[in-house]
């Protein structure tokens, strides 16, 4: 039980990657401006589209290393 406790705390501190794209997008001025263009669009909207690809990244990994595992002590067993 105490070792459920430990596992579900050090797998909290994953959620502190969620805030890095929250952070990118929230100071603006770091990326409100034209240059450097990518396929002829502003640095404005592929810096912003860039971020949904990291997010999702980012989201993923946090969702996979913060998920519950199954203990394995249950009583359900595979009924085949």
């Amino acid at each position: 039980m105490a070792h459920d406790a430990d596992a579900n705390k050090s797998s909290k501190g994953w959620l502190w990657l969620l805030l890095l794209p929250w952070i990118a997008m929230i100071w603006v001025p770091s990326y409100n401006k034209v240059e450097p263009q990518l396929f002829d669009f502003p640095f404005f909207y592929w810096y912003q589209l860039l971020w949904v690809l990291i997010s999702a990244v980012i989201t993923a990994l946090v969702y996979v290393k913060t998920k519950t595992r199954p203990t394995g002590n249950g009583s359900q067993g595979d009924a085949r």
